[in-house]
């Protein structure tokens, strides 16, 4: 069989970008059983709920759903496992000292294929407040607008 190469997205965490101002971003690698990769390859995860941690000098992610495979038998995993992330130590001991921070937390912003390889794009951010998100709404919609009194004039 040949080696995949490209990446492909099995799910992205919208909610993410409009609750959180990210800071960093850091690609791990996923430390995942058999009938997860075959569940990720159908395409199915949420990333909703997910968020990292760090324990005792390994990172770990949580509360990301992964359905059990379909085909699975007893072997099938657990759909809201920990799951450990693979890291440089540098990368972890940074976040760690970040997370520790107030209003900072690690949250996972999509999940792919990269290469044949899971991997999760995490992310350090600080939590947004109500009006931090309605100025953002406010500041997409103007540059909408503004987008389309240029097109209308162009089209004159």
């Amino acid at each position: 069989m040949a080696k995949e190469k490209g990446t492909t997205v099995v799910a992205r965490n919208k909610k993410a970008r409009h609750d959180y101002h990210i800071e960093d971003t850091y690609e791990a690698g996923l430390v995942l059983w058999g009938t997860e990769v075959k569940s990720l390859r159908a395409g199915r995860a949420s990333l909703v709920d997910g968020f990292a941690s760090i324990d005792r000098g390994e990172a770990w992610l949580e509360g990301v759903h992964i359905p059990e495979y379909t085909q699975g038998t007893w072997t099938n995993h657990a759909a809201r496992r920990k799951r450990k992330l693979l890291l440089n130590r540098h990368e972890i001991d940074k976040l760690a000292g970040k997370a520790k921070e107030s209003g900072h937390t690690i949250v996972p912003l999509s999940l792919y294929f990269k290469d044949g390889h899971a991997k999760v794009e995490i992310a350090l951010a600080r939590g947004k407040k109500e009006y931090d998100k309605r100025h953002a709404l406010r500041e997409r919609q103007d540059r909408r607008e503004a987008e389309r009194a240029i097109s209308a004039r162009a089209e004159r």
